[in-house]
Protein backbone atom coordinates (compact mmCIF):
# COMPACT_ATOMS: atom_id res chain seq x y z
CA UNK A 1 0.00 0.00 0.00
CA UNK A 2 1.10 3.45 -0.81
CA UNK A 3 1.07 5.75 1.85
CA UNK A 4 1.57 9.41 1.06
CA UNK A 5 -0.13 11.32 4.02
CA UNK A 6 2.25 14.37 4.54
CA UNK A 7 4.23 15.87 1.07
CA UNK A 8 6.34 18.56 2.03
CA UNK A 9 6.63 21.45 -0.41
CA UNK A 10 10.52 22.99 -0.89
CA UNK A 11 11.22 25.58 -2.82
CA UNK A 12 13.46 23.99 -5.85
CA UNK A 13 15.88 27.43 -5.85
CA UNK A 14 16.56 27.43 -2.35
CA UNK A 15 20.11 25.52 -1.20
CA UNK A 16 19.08 26.37 2.27
CA UNK A 17 15.99 25.25 2.65
CA UNK A 18 16.72 21.40 1.07
CA UNK A 19 19.62 21.20 2.98
CA UNK A 20 17.25 21.66 6.02
CA UNK A 21 14.65 19.84 4.75
CA UNK A 22 16.54 16.91 4.24
CA UNK A 23 16.22 16.30 7.95
CA UNK A 24 12.66 15.77 7.92
CA UNK A 25 10.34 13.08 7.79
CA UNK A 26 7.61 13.72 5.13
CA UNK A 27 6.14 10.80 4.07
CA UNK A 28 7.39 12.46 0.18
CA UNK A 29 9.33 15.53 -0.35
CA UNK A 30 7.99 17.64 -3.25
CA UNK A 31 10.91 20.14 -4.42
CA UNK A 32 9.35 22.56 -5.81
CA UNK A 33 10.28 24.03 -9.80
CA UNK A 34 6.44 25.14 -10.13
CA UNK A 35 4.95 27.96 -7.97
CA UNK A 36 7.06 28.70 -5.44
CA UNK A 37 9.60 29.82 -8.08
CA UNK A 38 9.71 33.30 -9.54
CA UNK A 39 10.13 33.18 -13.19
CA UNK A 40 13.74 34.01 -13.14
CA UNK A 41 14.83 31.72 -11.27
CA UNK A 42 13.67 28.57 -13.16
CA UNK A 43 16.56 27.51 -14.53
CA UNK A 44 18.48 27.84 -11.04
CA UNK A 45 15.88 25.74 -9.42
CA UNK A 46 15.85 22.94 -11.82
CA UNK A 47 20.18 23.04 -11.11
CA UNK A 48 19.38 23.34 -7.37
CA UNK A 49 16.82 20.48 -7.15
CA UNK A 50 18.91 18.12 -9.29
CA UNK A 51 21.97 18.42 -7.44
CA UNK A 52 19.68 18.08 -4.48
CA UNK A 53 18.08 15.07 -4.92
CA UNK A 54 20.28 12.38 -4.11
CA UNK A 55 20.39 13.69 -0.57
CA UNK A 56 16.41 13.85 -0.01
CA UNK A 57 16.72 10.41 -1.41
CA UNK A 58 18.66 9.14 1.49
CA UNK A 59 16.37 10.17 3.80
CA UNK A 60 14.27 7.30 3.22
CA UNK A 61 10.88 9.49 2.31
CA UNK A 62 9.51 9.62 -1.64
CA UNK A 63 10.88 12.61 -3.71
CA UNK A 64 8.10 13.94 -6.07
CA UNK A 65 9.64 16.84 -7.85
CA UNK A 66 6.79 19.20 -9.05
CA UNK A 67 7.94 20.27 -12.67
CA UNK A 68 6.32 23.21 -14.52
CA UNK A 69 3.32 22.81 -16.93
CA UNK A 70 3.01 21.91 -20.26
CA UNK A 71 2.01 25.20 -21.27
CA UNK A 72 4.74 26.79 -20.12
CA UNK A 73 7.55 25.43 -22.46
CA UNK A 74 9.68 24.77 -19.57
CA UNK A 75 8.15 21.12 -18.64
CA UNK A 76 10.91 18.93 -21.08
CA UNK A 77 13.89 20.85 -19.57
CA UNK A 78 12.38 20.46 -16.33
CA UNK A 79 11.88 16.32 -16.73
CA UNK A 80 15.03 15.95 -18.41
CA UNK A 81 17.27 17.25 -15.40
CA UNK A 82 15.33 15.52 -12.59
CA UNK A 83 14.31 11.91 -14.34
CA UNK A 84 17.16 9.19 -12.94
CA UNK A 85 17.29 6.94 -9.99
CA UNK A 86 16.90 9.52 -7.10
CA UNK A 87 13.53 10.12 -7.84
CA UNK A 88 10.23 8.07 -7.28
CA UNK A 89 7.89 10.81 -9.59
CA UNK A 90 7.22 13.76 -10.85
CA UNK A 91 4.15 16.29 -9.52
CA UNK A 92 2.55 18.02 -12.78
CA UNK A 93 0.59 21.25 -12.29
CA UNK A 94 -2.58 22.27 -14.47
CA UNK A 95 -3.55 18.85 -15.94
CA UNK A 96 -6.96 18.96 -17.93
CA UNK A 97 -7.34 16.03 -19.62
CA UNK A 98 -6.23 12.52 -20.07
CA UNK A 99 -4.43 13.41 -23.01
CA UNK A 100 -2.43 15.90 -20.88
CA UNK A 101 -0.86 12.50 -18.99
CA UNK A 102 -0.20 10.60 -22.37
CA UNK A 103 1.99 13.57 -23.42
CA UNK A 104 3.80 13.99 -20.17
CA UNK A 105 4.27 10.13 -19.77
CA UNK A 106 5.80 9.56 -23.13
CA UNK A 107 8.46 12.42 -22.52
CA UNK A 108 9.61 10.48 -19.12
CA UNK A 109 9.37 7.09 -20.92
CA UNK A 110 12.15 8.70 -23.28
CA UNK A 111 13.90 9.73 -20.11
CA UNK A 112 14.00 6.71 -18.02
CA UNK A 113 15.45 4.91 -20.93
CA UNK A 114 17.90 7.06 -21.76
CA UNK A 115 18.27 7.47 -17.51
CA UNK A 116 18.60 3.72 -17.55
CA UNK A 117 15.98 3.00 -14.73
CA UNK A 118 13.29 0.40 -15.14
CA UNK A 119 10.50 1.80 -17.71
CA UNK A 120 7.56 2.87 -15.91
CA UNK A 121 9.16 3.66 -12.75
CA UNK A 122 8.50 7.61 -12.62
CA UNK A 123 5.08 7.78 -11.04
CA UNK A 124 3.11 10.88 -11.90
CA UNK A 125 0.53 13.20 -9.23
CA UNK A 126 -1.18 15.17 -11.49
CA UNK A 127 -2.70 18.45 -9.95
CA UNK A 128 -6.59 18.96 -10.68
CA UNK A 129 -6.91 22.63 -10.69
CA UNK A 130 -9.44 23.97 -13.72
CA UNK A 131 -13.31 23.02 -13.90
CA UNK A 132 -12.28 21.69 -17.15
CA UNK A 133 -10.02 18.87 -14.56
CA UNK A 134 -12.92 18.41 -12.66
CA UNK A 135 -14.96 17.71 -15.46
CA UNK A 136 -12.34 15.03 -16.88
CA UNK A 137 -11.22 14.01 -12.88
CA UNK A 138 -11.84 10.14 -13.31
CA UNK A 139 -10.23 10.37 -16.64
CA UNK A 140 -7.51 11.99 -15.13
CA UNK A 141 -7.21 9.72 -12.38
CA UNK A 142 -7.30 6.60 -14.78
CA UNK A 143 -5.02 7.57 -17.62
CA UNK A 144 -2.21 5.80 -17.14
CA UNK A 145 -0.48 3.13 -14.23
CA UNK A 146 1.69 5.82 -13.62
CA UNK A 147 -0.73 7.95 -11.89
CA UNK A 148 -0.62 7.05 -8.36
CA UNK A 149 -2.62 9.49 -6.74
CA UNK A 150 -3.95 13.24 -7.51
CA UNK A 151 -3.57 16.67 -5.88
CA UNK A 152 -6.14 19.13 -5.44
CA UNK A 153 -5.10 23.05 -5.74
CA UNK A 154 -7.43 24.99 -4.48
CA UNK A 155 -6.05 28.45 -5.26
CA UNK A 156 -5.50 27.59 -9.27
CA UNK A 157 -8.98 26.37 -8.98
CA UNK A 158 -10.68 29.52 -7.58
CA UNK A 159 -8.43 31.58 -10.17
CA UNK A 160 -10.17 29.27 -13.07
CA UNK A 161 -13.42 29.77 -11.73
CA UNK A 162 -12.91 33.60 -11.12
CA UNK A 163 -14.56 32.90 -7.35
CA UNK A 164 -13.35 34.44 -4.04
CA UNK A 165 -11.15 32.00 -1.89
CA UNK A 166 -12.63 32.12 1.57
CA UNK A 167 -11.11 30.76 5.04
CA UNK A 168 -14.31 28.43 5.54
CA UNK A 169 -13.81 26.99 1.85
CA UNK A 170 -17.38 26.58 0.88
CA UNK A 171 -16.27 27.33 -2.42
CA UNK A 172 -13.99 24.31 -2.76
CA UNK A 173 -16.70 21.46 -0.96
CA UNK A 174 -17.45 20.20 -4.25
CA UNK A 175 -14.74 19.53 -6.18
CA UNK A 176 -12.82 18.39 -2.90
CA UNK A 177 -15.41 15.76 -3.03
CA UNK A 178 -15.46 14.82 -6.84
CA UNK A 179 -11.72 14.49 -6.34
CA UNK A 180 -11.87 11.92 -3.97
CA UNK A 181 -14.41 10.06 -5.49
CA UNK A 182 -12.81 9.59 -9.22
CA UNK A 183 -9.57 8.94 -7.35
CA UNK A 184 -11.18 6.36 -5.54
CA UNK A 185 -13.13 4.68 -8.42
CA UNK A 186 -10.05 4.56 -10.62
CA UNK A 187 -7.87 3.25 -7.34
CA UNK A 188 -5.43 5.89 -6.83
CA UNK A 189 -4.31 8.54 -4.30
CA UNK A 190 -6.38 11.71 -3.22
CA UNK A 191 -4.45 14.59 -1.90
CA UNK A 192 -5.64 18.05 -1.01
CA UNK A 193 -4.06 21.13 -1.46
CA UNK A 194 -2.30 22.90 1.16
CA UNK A 195 -3.11 24.79 4.20
CA UNK A 196 -1.71 28.54 3.88
CA UNK A 197 -2.15 29.05 7.80
CA UNK A 198 1.06 28.31 8.60
CA UNK A 199 0.85 29.43 12.18
CA UNK A 200 -2.74 28.15 12.80
CA UNK A 201 -2.00 24.68 13.97
CA UNK A 202 -5.63 24.56 15.07
CA UNK A 203 -7.07 25.23 11.69
CA UNK A 204 -4.60 22.85 9.97
CA UNK A 205 -5.70 19.62 12.18
CA UNK A 206 -9.68 20.77 11.71
CA UNK A 207 -9.25 21.00 7.90
CA UNK A 208 -7.31 17.68 7.71
CA UNK A 209 -9.61 16.08 9.52
CA UNK A 210 -12.39 17.12 7.23
CA UNK A 211 -10.39 16.17 4.12
CA UNK A 212 -9.82 12.82 5.38
CA UNK A 213 -13.67 12.79 5.64
CA UNK A 214 -14.00 13.32 2.27
CA UNK A 215 -12.07 10.57 1.35
CA UNK A 216 -8.49 11.99 0.75
CA UNK A 217 -5.40 10.01 2.25
CA UNK A 218 -3.11 12.88 2.24
CA UNK A 219 -1.68 16.66 2.16
CA UNK A 220 0.49 18.66 0.74
CA UNK A 221 2.29 20.92 3.57
CA UNK A 222 4.08 23.90 2.83
CA UNK A 223 6.08 24.28 6.53
CA UNK A 224 7.89 21.61 8.48
CA UNK A 225 5.55 22.58 11.69
CA UNK A 226 2.78 21.01 9.36
CA UNK A 227 4.18 17.32 9.03
CA UNK A 228 3.65 16.03 12.37
CA UNK A 229 -0.07 17.08 12.55
CA UNK A 230 -0.87 15.95 8.77
CA UNK A 231 0.90 12.43 9.29
CA UNK A 232 -1.52 12.16 13.13
CA UNK A 233 -4.58 13.48 10.71
CA UNK A 234 -4.34 11.12 8.08
CA UNK A 235 -3.05 8.07 10.14
CA UNK A 236 -5.71 5.92 12.55
CA UNK A 237 -5.69 7.07 16.24
CA UNK A 238 -5.29 3.93 19.16
CA UNK A 239 -8.59 4.27 19.53
CA UNK A 240 -10.05 3.41 15.90
CA UNK A 241 -7.50 0.64 15.89
CA UNK A 242 -8.35 -1.19 18.75
CA UNK A 243 -12.44 -0.56 17.96
CA UNK A 244 -11.28 -2.12 14.17
CA UNK A 245 -9.76 -4.71 15.91
CA UNK A 246 -12.90 -5.45 17.67
CA UNK A 247 -15.54 -5.30 14.28
CA UNK A 248 -13.13 -7.81 12.98
CA UNK A 249 -12.79 -10.15 16.07
CA UNK A 250 -16.45 -9.54 16.43
CA UNK A 251 -17.32 -10.60 13.21
CA UNK A 252 -15.11 -13.58 13.02
CA UNK A 253 -16.62 -14.70 16.00
CA UNK A 254 -20.44 -14.39 13.95
CA UNK A 255 -18.87 -16.38 10.88
CA UNK A 256 -17.27 -18.80 13.36
CA UNK A 257 -20.87 -19.73 14.63
CA UNK A 258 -22.92 -19.54 10.90
CA UNK A 259 -23.94 -15.89 10.73
CA UNK A 260 -23.16 -13.20 8.53
CA UNK A 261 -23.65 -10.18 10.57
CA UNK A 262 -23.74 -9.81 14.15
CA UNK A 263 -23.32 -6.50 16.57
CA UNK A 264 -20.95 -4.53 18.91
CA UNK A 265 -21.79 -1.87 21.25
CA UNK A 266 -25.14 -1.76 20.32
CA UNK A 267 -24.13 -1.24 16.70
CA UNK A 268 -24.77 -3.94 13.53
CA UNK A 269 -21.36 -5.76 12.31
CA UNK A 270 -22.15 -6.54 8.41
CA UNK A 271 -19.76 -6.81 5.32
CA UNK A 272 -19.18 -3.58 4.32
CA UNK A 273 -18.06 -2.54 8.06
CA UNK A 274 -15.78 -5.22 8.53
CA UNK A 275 -13.88 -4.34 4.98
CA UNK A 276 -13.68 -0.74 6.26
CA UNK A 277 -12.30 -2.19 9.67
CA UNK A 278 -9.63 -4.42 7.34
CA UNK A 279 -8.82 -1.51 5.69
CA UNK A 280 -8.06 0.85 8.68
CA UNK A 281 -5.58 -2.09 9.90
CA UNK A 282 -3.97 -2.30 6.87
CA UNK A 283 -3.55 1.61 6.80
CA UNK A 284 -2.12 1.51 10.35
CA UNK A 285 0.25 -1.09 9.62
CA UNK A 286 1.42 0.46 6.56
CA UNK A 287 1.91 3.57 7.53
CA UNK A 288 5.61 4.68 9.16
CA UNK A 289 5.58 5.62 12.68
CA UNK A 290 5.18 9.04 13.64
CA UNK A 291 7.84 10.69 15.37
Amino acid sequence: MTVLRSLLFVPGNRANMLERASGLRPDAFIPDMEDSVPADEKKNARDVTASFLPRLRESGALVVPRVNSLDTGLLADDLAAVVGPDIDGISVGKIDSAADIAQVSGIIEELERSAGVDAGSVMIIPWIESAMAIVNAYEICAASPRVVGVAFGAEDFTNDMAIERTQDGAEVDYPRKVICIAARAAGVLALDTPYFGFRDPDGLRANSLQARRYGFKGKFAIHPAQIDIINEAFSPSPEEVEHARRVVAAFEEAERNGRGSTSLDGQVIDVPVVRRARQLLELAESAPAND
